[in-house]
């Protein structure tokens, strides 16, 4: 099966934050809040697919940010 889930290649957090753009801590963020789901281990590493990480990345609250205030 071409394009099958099980062909994508699979990420260790440093690896996926790097492709995404966002910090390492953020991904855990997302595991935490339920945003991104880990899709497998290896040893005592999560490994995340980069199409789950760019949704978790693309429907993250915005709104939360702390905006500057205008004096």
């Amino acid at each position: 099966m071409t394009g099958d889930i099980f062909d994508d290649p699979l990420f260790t957090a440093e690896e996926a934050a790097e492709q995404v753009g966002v910090k390492v801590a953020t991904i855990y963020v997302w595991v935490h809040r339920g945003a991104l789901t880990p899709a497998g281990t290896r040893g005592r590493h999560r490994l995340f697919r980069l199409s789950d990480v760019f949704r978790a990345e693309s429907s993250r609250d915005r709104s939360r940010r702390k905006r500057a205030v205008a004096c």
